[in-house]
């Protein structure tokens, strides 16, 4: 399944991740989305790195949504710097 497994465990985890996040986010569903898609590539690639996965293993759900909940927690650091900055 490769990489469009990767983007519906993406998907999926970026939801939950939205949940468990905590703080307002204001993003939108598409942006939270799409941060659920690149955490999840990130923890595959990052476990296959590490040794946690071979190549062609996609990182689990739970690999997932702690990739996602951390890309989205740099996301909302960084969006809130520049909206700071802004002022």
């Amino acid at each position: 399944m490769g990489i469009i497994g990767t983007i519906i465990i993406g998907f999926l985890a970026g939801l939950v991740a939205k949940f468990l996040h905590p703080g307002r986010d204001p993003s939108g569903f598409i942006i939270t989305t799409l941060l659920g898609i690149v955490g999840a590539v990130v923890a595959t690639y990052l476990g296959q790195a590490v040794g946690w996965y071979r190549a062609g293993e996609g990182a689990g759900f739970l690999g997932a949504v702690v990739g996602a909940v951390i890309v989205l927690a740099i996301y909302n650091m960084v969006t809130r710097r520049s909206a700071s900055n802004r002022i």
